[in-house]
């Protein structure tokens, strides 16, 4: 059984012993110690209110009436919103004039996970300094639960599917028109969670009519692993081949990644999700763009392309937030499959990574496989290195800094080292003793040289 206490909330599997799974008390502590730090956050407030909502794993009912009793028992209105998706529920808070949100999911974790992930009033993830907070009164057990009188109340409202959707379609980027027009062809891989309500629904909106489900029954039985990567989309790349379909959609199953595949059954590249779509952004709507350091560099190429400026940021969603509103980014996200469009709201959300790209794609008139090929090729290799507890590793990842400080060197989030259009990325894991080792090249037998270069002299300083 494993219990992660984050920053950005709680996750682990269900059962097992108290902290040391994620039991229904642990879901009831720190359920607690949200809403307390919502109530001591919000002192003036006459009552406080937060959204929620859950993907459809198999634990998720057992999960929110936990948190939402919890909640309604710290005098806490609750707006549940059910079977949701993150984005849904981070687009949801600020329209309900919410003072937070949870959203009740692992994401590409697998069945046997759960979590709760915490936001703040205006639907973004909580911030570092608040989530100790919130871990420090937990375990303080720091909490006063409303008496008879002063309860909160719980009420149910299946409206923001249809609002969520407005909202993307009220977009001047989204053009619907085109994309009727080009009477797209989709296959639909929502691994059988609350994807598999959203996308179609989405995709309706935008005028697509031709759409094939696969795995779109929201029971959480998860046909596969639900991790959009390619070893695990055979069965979607098998059906756009047998429909002729023109693309394959799929997202995890909270649905704020989002990962393609093309015509022919080969991947688009989970990578390449957020390149296209700011492509598309750029061209409308020129200004920066960011995503984290260990995203792909074509991102960048494609925007200093156009004479525009790219941001790398810490990796972590609440990082790259952050780096888009220091910079005023138009577009940014996260190498996974993870599109932020701050026009909508400051979350990773395949919806609308859905409706830009097939707005891309509509006015493009090209295949899938053409779009892919038509931006900078490069290849991700993800490796790393075991460690001793005795390890310095503060001080090797200083002294590889100091060996490369001739080339370009990042050390926002570990180092990061570009030599000429490779790079590598080095950051200390802070849940198990390694040192990640993500390198980029223009092919992934370039990229698996480059990382063995510097694991061997990582060794040779280890040594």
């Amino acid at each position: 059984m494993t219990l992660i206490k984050s920053i950005s909330g709680i996750r682990g599997t269900i059962g097992g012993k108290v902290d040391n799974g994620l039991t229904p008390v642990d879901a009831v502590k720190f359920a607690a110690a949200y809403g307390t730090w919502l109530k001591n956050r919000n002192a003036s407030a006459s009552k406080i209110k937060v959204v929620i909502g859950r993907d459809a794993r198999i634990s998720g009912e057992m999960i929110s009436n936990l948190v939402v009793s919890t909640l309604v028992g710290l005098g806490i209105d609750v707006v549940n919103l059910g079977l949701s998706t993150t984005p849904t529920v981070e687009v949801a808070v600020p329209m309900e004039g919410a003072h937070g949100g949870i959203i009740l999911t692992a994401s590409h974790n697998p069945k046997q996970w759960n979590a709760l992930k915490l936001l703040n009033e205006r639907g973004e993830f909580i911030s570092g300094d608040d989530g100790k907070e919130v871990l420090f009164i937990a375990e303080k057990d720091a909490y006063v639960f409303a008496e008879v009188d002063d309860l909160g109340h719980e009420t149910h409202d299946n409206t923001y599917l249809q609002k969520h959707i407005d909202a993307i379609l009220a977009l001047p980027l989204v053009n619907k028109e085109a994309i009727a027009a080009a009477n797209f062809s989709v296959v639909v891989d929502a691994v059988n969670s609350t994807g598999g309500i959203f996308v179609p629904a989405m995709l309706e909106a935008l005028g697509v009519q031709n759409i094939t489900k696969l795995y779109c029954d929201p029971t959480g039985h998860f046909p596969h692993n639900p991790e959009p990567l390619p070893e695990h989309l055979t069965d979607l790349s098998d059906k756009i081949k047998e429909t002729g379909a023109d693309v394959g959609i799929t997202v995890d199953p909270d649905v704020d990644r989002l990962a393609l595949v093309c015509e022919d059954g080969s991947m688009f590249g989970e990578e390449y999700t957020l390149v296209a779509v700011s492509d598309y952004v750029l061209s409308k709507t020129p200004g920066s763009t960011v995503s984290n350091l260990s995203s792909t560099r074509a991102l960048r190429d494609i925007t200093e392309d156009r004479g525009l400026d790219y941001h790398a940021s810490a990796v972590g969603e609440v990082n790259v937030v952050n780096k888009m509103k220091a910079e005023n980014a138009v577009i940014g996200g996260e190498g996974n499959g993870g599109v932020i469009y701050p026009e909508l709201h400051y979350g990773r959300d395949s919806l609308v990574g859905i409706a830009l790209f097939l707005s891309l794609l509509a006015e493009k008139q090209m295949k899938v496989s053409e779009l892919r090929d038509s931006y900078p090729k490069y290849t991700i290799s993800k490796n790393k290195i075991q460690l001793t507890p005795e390890i310095d590793v503060d001080g090797i990842l200083k002294t590889m800094a100091d060996r490369y400080r001739n080339e370009e060197v990042d050390t926002t989030d570990g180092v990061k080292i570009y030599i000429g259009k490779e790079w590598v990325h080095l950051r200390k894991s802070n849940t198990e003793p390694i040192i990640r080792v993500y390198s980029e090249s223009k092919s992934l037998e370039s990229a698996n040289a480059f990382a063995e270069k510097i694991i061997k002299e990582i060794e040779g300083l280890i040594a």
